[in-house]
C-alpha cells in the first residue's frame, strides 16, 4: 500500500522537490499552501494550511485523513528565513519566526500523533538547518528557531518511539531556491553601527543561496530516510564544508570557532 505524505511548504523550493521526488515514486503525497488557489503546476494536491493558524492546521489533517484513512509520513518543512542585527530586529518579526519555524511544527505534530498512535507507526521529519547548529552572525532568530526545533526533535522522539513512531530532523545547508525573497530583512539603517558589516553579511548570504545546491539532493535524502528502517535523529544534507562546520563546532574550543566564523563573515 503507497504511503500518505504530508509536507508542508510544499508549493515551492524545497517542498515542491520532495513533493514531486516522491510522488513519482509511488507516494500519494499531499502538500500545503497558504493560498493553494494560486498554485497551478502541482503534480500532487494542495491543502489549505497556514501553520500560524492552530486551526487550520488541524482542517488539513483532518481532510487528509478523511480522505486516506491514514498519514505516514509527515515532512515538516514550512518554514521563512529573518536576517538582520538582534537590536534592530522588531520583536513581532521574531515572534512571527519563531511561530512559522518552531511552534508551527510543533502544532503539526501534536494534530497527526493522535492517528499515527492509532495506526502504531509513522514518520515525522522536520526540516531544520544548518544554521540551527551554530549562532550565525545577523541571522540569530533564524538559527535560534532552528536550533529550538532540533531539540525538540530529539526529545519527542524518545516520548513516541514505543508507539511505533519516529520523529527525525534532515538539517540543510544553502539550496538554490527562492528563500531569499521571502524572508524578513531587517532594513540597512543609514548611519547605523551596523550598517557596513550587516551589509556585506546580507549580500554574502544571498550568493550563498543563489549559488546554493539543487534542492532536488534534499527530496532524495528525505526519501531515503523514509525506506530506512531505523532513522537516525539527525542528517545533513549540503555542502561538504557547511557539514564539516558542525563538526568543527564539536572540536575547536569556543573562542577558536568564533574566531573562524568572524573571519569567514569578514568581522
Amino acid at each position: 500500500m503507497s504511503k500518505v505524505v504530508l509536507i508542508t511548504g510544499g508549493s515551492s523550493g524545497i517542498g515542491k522537490s520532495i513533493g514531486e521526488f516522491l510522488h513519482h515514486k509511488g507516494f500519494i503525497v499531499y502538500g500545503t499552501s497558504r493560498n493553494p488557489q494560486t498554485v497551478l503546476n502541482s503534480v500532487f494536491p494542495l491543502v489549505s494550511l497556514d501553520v500560524r493558524n492552530v486551526e487550520s492546521i488541524q482542517a488539513a489533517v483532518a481532510k487528509i485523513i478523511a480522505t486516506t484513512g491514514r498519514i505516514d509520513v509527515v515532512i515538516n518543512n514550512a518554514g521563512v528565513g529573518i536576517t538582520g542585527p538582534l537590536e534592530e530586529i522588531p520583536t513581532a518579526e521574531i515572534k512571527n519566526n519563531f511561530e512559522t519555524n518552531f511552534f508551527g511544527p510543533i502544532e503539526v505534530m501534536k494534530a497527526v500523533l493522535p492517528q499515527m498512535r492509532q495506526q502504531k507507526s509513522g514518520l515525522i521529519i522536520n526540516v531544520t538547518s544548518i544554521a540551527g547548529y551554530m549562532g550565525l552572525p545577523y541571522r540569530s532568530v533564524y538559527s535560534a528557531s532552528k536550533g529550538a526545533l532540533e531539540l525538540i526533535t530529539e526529545a519527542s522522539n524518545m516520548e513516541v518511539k514505543s508507539f511505533g513512531i519516529n520523529i527525525t530532523n534532515v538539517a540543510p545547508g544553502d539550496f538554490a531556491t527562492n528563500i531569499a525573497s521571502g524572508r524578513f530583512h531587517a532594513p540597512l539603517i543609514k548611519g547605523s553601527a551596523y550598517e557596513v558589516p550587516y551589509g556585506m553579511t546580507l549580500k554574502m548570504m544571498d550568493e550563498h543561496v543563489d549559488s546554493g545546491s539543487n534542492p532536488d539532493e534534499m527530496a532524495v535524502a528525505v526519501y531515503n530516510i523514509i525506506q530506512a528502517k531505523n532513522p537516525r535523529i539527525h542528517y545533513k544534507v549540503g555542502a561538504f564544508m557547511q557539514k564539516f562546520s558542525i563538526v568543527l563546532k564539536r572540536i575547536l574550543a569556543d573562542k577558536v570557532y568564533e574566531k573562524m566564523l568572524m573571519n569567514h563573515y569578514k568581522l
